[in-house]
């Protein structure tokens, strides 16, 4: 953790995905908590930084990966090999095929020699960890904040569309909601954590400033966004032929 510093970043993945599905990747520039992805033990979230040690003002940054590594991908900067390995981690059919390993060992980077599907690759898997960092300025959110109250967070309860409501709700109490939420996105989990909910459920009781509700609304458009560019990466997968990689 003492390379977490001076903007460094980190991937954070599991060792197994015990009595879980694969969902186990994130990035942070922050120091993390071992449960960050999972509150089960046994699926505890180990910390990569990409720099070690961390770079500082006018120091010349070591990445945390092996030459050999680096030169398999063709001498890439560090950022662009964490990219292209976060894309893969994100991508269904990555999960799908691999599923049964990765129930049982850290997850496995498949390399590839074509240039063009590691550049379309990076390309996502950038947009992905922007995303994750909380770091996209360009999100517009479809999820609207409605209703009149005081903002407290009570009972939280979702409504799919067709149960009464035009667009997917997220209530935080009796009278109060987010709309717009499709049921995909509230479903979505980081690990072992469903977003939406665990995020409201952490703050149940609490009065909801105008920052915590903008602060939803961008993670609701990052869960969407995200959902797109899985299914992003699987199509320039198959695009560049499918499984395995050449």
């Amino acid at each position: 953790m003492r390379n977490m510093t001076c903007g460094n970043l980190a991937l954070l993945s599991s060792r197994m995905t015990k009595g879980e599905s694969f969902a186990h990747a994130f990035v942070t520039r922050h120091v993390s908590e071992k449960i960050l992805l999972s509150p089960k033990t046994s699926n505890n979230s180990f910390h990569y930084p990409l720099f070690s040690p961390a770079p500082t003002v006018g120091s010349d940054p070591s990445a945390n990966l092996t030459a050999g590594f680096l030169e398999a991908l063709g001498e890439v900067v560090p950022e662009d090999a964490l990219r292209y390995i976060y894309a893969l981690l994100y991508a269904p059919s990555y999960r799908l095929r691999y599923g049964a390993l990765l129930t049982r060992d850290f997850p496995r980077i498949p390399l590839t020699s074509d240039r063009e599907l590691f550049r379309d690759l990076c390309r996502l898997g950038s947009r992905l960890v922007t995303l994750h960092l909380m770091e996209a300025d360009n999100l517009a959110s479809g999820a609207k904040y409605e209703g009149s109250g005081e903002n407290r967070v009570e009972k939280v309860r979702y409504s799919a569309p067709g149960q009464g409501a035009e667009q997917g709700r997220v209530w935080i109490n009796a009278t109060q909601y987010f709309e717009g939420v499709p049921p995909e996105v509230w479903e979505f989990h980081v690990g072992g954590y469903q977003v939406c909910a665990r995020w409201l459920k952490d703050r149940k009781g609490r009065l909801l400033s105008y920052a915590d509700l903008t602060h939803y609304q961008y993670v609701v458009a990052a869960l969407a966004e995200t959902i797109a560019l899985m299914r992003a990466i699987d199509e320039v997968i198959d695009a560049h032929g499918g499984w395995p990689l050449s």
